[in-house]
């Protein structure tokens, strides 16, 4: 399998780790000499891909292509890709030319061979002179340049990188990001670079490959991931954004925040639920006069050395982030003004929780793996499987675990102007997502609560009916 150039192809892969899905059906396309970036949070399955790449675990579901060879039963050792770890695993008794050099020989390369290559990458990471020194005695800078060296110095079809930089202090990541797109252009070999770190992916990649819980959520270049993020997490995840619940009018008309805008979005349909997200400095602030859209005051200002950051309170209840060059003080009554151009539509991924049941006698139906009391339900009788309709503002939750029917954890939060929007994870691995007021952390253990009367419950039909 190898289509349009690619060199890597990952084909409907999933993985499991016990009972946790950590992959869940991945499939991308990476063609030679690429600089991909999987870029997520901690736990979405990113060094879990790389790994399946290198070679150090196999997936349970679908194909690995390298160079259009099936590569899952293929020895790390035997693939065309060499790692760079988040540790950079430098052998300590060895001196940064033998580090180098050690899978040269291994290889059984000639002694002239190996000297001319490792004084090559030396060079190239910027180490001439280093290669007698201890790899004790150096950096962490120094002794990534080392690690990265000894990876190159094998000339792999492909790099993979692990979270290299994340060991380094600010000013250093800066530097060898610089240094990185510097050997990707010199080398000309694939990279593959797995980070949590959003100014990282934007900055290194030609595409940045977006994942959140096992899953693809966007894969492009970082322009379109930053200008046209397809739903509110990657939205949300690279850089800063005001996200909001508004409603498509019609083509290029969208409403939110109590207002009207014009916009370039079309294909909605008419009078339909949509997330609209605006980034900060797309929104033009100015004194309170009759030519803004919409109005606000100014309840925050903070210098962020390249621009101000203001929060922005309006009449309506929303509260918005704006970045300008100017700043308002606390308490200006401002203007405001977003352009169509600026207004980023996107589909709801879902409108209410929708869950899968089981009722357990009259009054009571098992969700979330715990049994919740419910209204008496006609036709549906113990035992028939059902689906259950909740509105994300009726889910209740508690500080105290053992106060809910049900436990779960905050694994995402999302700030909506005027509320948060929860994703909270259920001890039997389900997602159940809340609106609340109420400020929460991520990761807090919660108590879930659902009253009976704010249940939806019809009967599921059959999987052969139509």
């Amino acid at each position: 399998m190898n289509e349009d150039n690619s060199i890597i192809s990952i084909d409907h892969i999933s993985k499991w780790f016990g009972e946790k899905r950590v992959l869940d059906d991945i499939s991308l396309n990476i063609k030679k000499g690429e600089f991909v970036t999987i870029l997520g949070p901690s736990g979405c399955g990113k060094t879990t891909t790389l790994r399946i790449i290198a070679g150090f675990e196999t997936p349970d579901e679908g194909n690995i292509y390298i160079g259009g060879e099936l590569m899952n039963k293929v020895q790390p050792h035997k693939r065309p890709v060499n790692t760079v770890f988040q540790r950079y695993a430098l052998f300590p008794h060895l001196n940064v030319y033998d580090n180098i050099a050690f899978g040269l020989k291994l290889q059984g390369v000639a002694k002239d061979e190996i000297e001319k290559r490792v004084l090559r990458v030396l060079k190239m990471v910027g180490m001439t002179d280093y290669e007698w020194r201890d790899v004790d005695s150096l950096s962490g800078g120094q002794q990534q340049r080392v690690a990265i060296a000894r990876a190159i110095v094998n000339r792999p079809a492909v790099l993979l990188l692990d979270e290299p930089l994340s060991a380094l202090d600010h000013k250093m990541r800066k530097d060898m990001q610089i240094e990185l797109k510097q050997m990707h252009k010199q080398l000309g070999i694939t990279f593959v670079y797995v980070t949590h770190d959003q100014e990282e992916a934007l900055t290194l990649s030609d595409t940045v490959v977006v994942m959140n819980e096992g899953v693809v959520q966007q894969i492009g270049s970082p322009t379109d991931i930053y200008n046209e993020p397809v739903n509110c997490f990657v939205a949300d995840f690279i850089g800063e954004s005001n996200i909001f619940n508004g409603t498509m009018i019609a083509d290029r008309k969208v409403r939110f925040m109590g207002h009207d805008f014009d916009c370039v979005d079309e294909g909605f349909g008419e009078n339909v639920p949509v997330d609209v997200v605006v980034r900060p400095e797309d929104i033009y602030i100015m004194q309170r006069n009759d030519k803004g859209q919409f109005t606000g005051t100014v309840s925050g200002c903070i210098f962020k050395g390249v621009h101000y950051e203001m929060t922005v309170n309006t009449p309506e209840g929303q509260e918005l982030m704006i970045q300008d060059y100017n700043a308002f003080a606390v308490g200006t009554e401002v203007s405001m003004i977003i352009k169509p151009n600026d207004i980023q539509v996107m589909k709801k991924e879902r409108i209410c929780n929708t869950l899968e049941g089981v009722m357990t006698d009259a009054t009571h139906v098992e969700i979330l793996g715990c049994d919740f009391e419910c209204l008496p339900q006609a036709g549906i009788a113990p035992g028939d499987k059902v689906t259950v309709e909740v509105d994300f503002e009726k889910v209740d939750l508690t500080d105290d675990k053992r106060d809910g029917v049900c436990e779960g954890d905050i694994t995402f939060i999302l700030y909506k102007a005027d509320h948060y929007h929860l994703t909270v994870r259920a001890e039997n691995g389900e997602n159940i997502y809340v609106d609340t007021q109420d400020v929460w952390e991520d990761r807090d253990i919660v108590g879930i609560n659902i009253r009976p009367e704010d249940m939806r419950i019809s009967a599921k039909k059959a999987e052969n009916q139509a």
